[in-house]
């Protein structure tokens, strides 16, 4: 397929219904019913099984759902974006939102606003959400205008493969909070570096998102160019986190230190708080405009700074951990049955291309310069050694929150959820699971600081 063509299939409307599978057929409840099932059960015992091999559980349901694909069992479920985009679009909200909450609640090092000290200590984080992830962007967005795209699909493809994913980053980030009668903070720099990075680019990515949609809607920068800094760049930001950390110490102050003994949960030990944080939190960073994204992992950290040795916070982010295993399952069940059905129809050497310089010279080369520019001895200023530099780099992890960008963006510029631009970042998802999967217990165990590398 030429670029010409690439580009054509990238503007054009949305395909017809059933096109990516080849027919339509009516839902069956019954069959998400199984697949649920099945990925309930594989959540439960894929993470033992797998403790000592470099196989991830994101790889194997991959695997398992490519198997179920080959046979007729998924003939009623619905698997093309393009007839299905509002139900992915909400699907991977949700399993996106689960996974920020219980990433905010796993770091254990505290954010103070007013303290330059605690500001430097997430250093890393900032260079590679501030350099790191623009620097992505726009170099995704170029090797996407070189393959054909039109600009605005371009920089959504960008915007989209760009954050890193905290749903199967799993393998490299932080365990959970540590609690006990001293305050903790984290020792492992190069966990709590990409646990960081995730929990925040996540919502940070969206300005990015929103300057693809008014490239397709609106035409010109001059034309939007000062209300996107305003109200999508800055506005957006601040009211998600300002959301998230009202909503934060208000449920701790209930959960912790209320004068009625039925609402401070905590003493129960009433774990689903973690639920009721999520929803509220998004929910009231979204009414009052903002990312909900932001407000979820802000809210997670302000719960996580009360009483930060109290043992509720380890019970929170079990129910959160657990549900978010469970939703991530089940899309990567079902992005390996679509996947054998017709998912990859769209895909050209230019996408495949795309999508392996994005995880082995894009990520890693943003990620290096934005850890060491400005600075004679990065790790001084980042606490990194040159090795974990270079780990932070390369594990830049795609996977849900990718597909919810893709999905968003095509419901507000239909243009934008063209097959070719699917199947690509399906390709680019796969390839992530599959590569950072396959090297990320080998590489962390390797650099773990109580073995004492450097």
């Amino acid at each position: 397929m030429s670029a010409g063509e690439t580009a054509a299939r990238a503007g054009a409307p949305a395909s017809r219904a059933g096109e990516l599978v080849g027919y339509t057929v009516p839902v069956r409840p019954d069959l998400v019913y199984l697949v649920a099932g099945a990925s309930l059960l594989l959540a439960i015992v894929l993470p033992e099984l797998l403790s000592r091999w470099a196989i991830s559980a994101p790889m194997v349901l991959v695997g398992v759902g490519m198997l179920i694909g080959l046979t007729p069992l998924p003939d009623g479920m619905p698997l093309d974006p393009q007839e299905n985009r509002a139900a992915i679009e909400h699907v991977t909200e949700l399993v996106v939102i689960v996974a920020l909450m219980g990433v905010g609640l796993a770091l254990d090092r505290p954010l103070e606003v007013r303290s330059r000290a605690s500001w430097r200590r997430w250093t890393a984080t900032w260079r590679l959400l501030l350099i790191g992830m623009p620097l992505t962007i726009g170099a995704v967005a170029l090797l996407g205008w070189w393959a054909g795209l039109a600009p605005a699909a371009a920089i959504v493809l960008g915007a989209a493969l760009a954050p890193t994913d905290p749903v199967l980053a799993s393998d490299v980030q932080v365990a959970g909070p540590q609690t006990g009668e001293h305050e903790v903070d984290e020792t492992d720099e190069l966990r709590f570096t990409l646990t960081s990075e995730a929990g925040l680019n996540d919502g940070l990515a969206f300005p990015f998102v929103y300057v693809a949609v008014l490239v397709a809607t609106e035409g010109a920068v001059s034309h939007w160019g000062l209300k996107w800094v305003g109200f999508y760049l800055v506005f957006k930001v601040l009211a998600g986190i300002v959301a998230g950390i009202v909503v934060g110490r208000v449920l701790a102050s209930l959960a912790f230190r209320s004068r009625s003994r039925s609402l401070r949960v905590a003493e129960r030990g009433e774990s689903l708080l973690a639920l009721a944080a999520l929803v509220a939190s998004y929910g009231v960073g979204e009414v009052i405009g903002g990312y909900g994204f932001l407000a979820v992992f802000a809210c997670a950290m302000t719960f996580r700074s009360a009483e930060r040795s109290h043992d509720y916070h380890v019970a929170m982010h079990e129910v959160a951990e657990r549900l978010e295993r469970l939703l991530t399952l089940f899309v990567l069940l079902v992005l390996g049955i679509g996947l054998t059905r017709g998912l990859f129809d769209a895909l050209d050497w230019r996408g495949a291309a795309l999508g392996l310089a994005l995880i082995f010279l894009v990520r890693p080369a943003a990620g290096i310069l934005a850890l060491r520019i400005g600075t004679r001895k990065p790790a001084d200023a980042t606490g990194l050694t040159s090795q974990q530099r270079w780990a932070a780099a390369f594990f830049g992890v795609r996977g849900v929150g990718s597909i919810y960008y893709l999905a968003y963006a095509a419901g507000e510029a239909p243009e934008l959820g063209a097959d070719w631009l699917w199947s690509t970042l399906s390709f680019t998802i796969i390839a992530s699971v599959l590569v950072h999967g396959a090297l990320a217990t080998p590489v962390m165990a390797r650099l773990d600081p109580d073995r004492g590398a450097s």
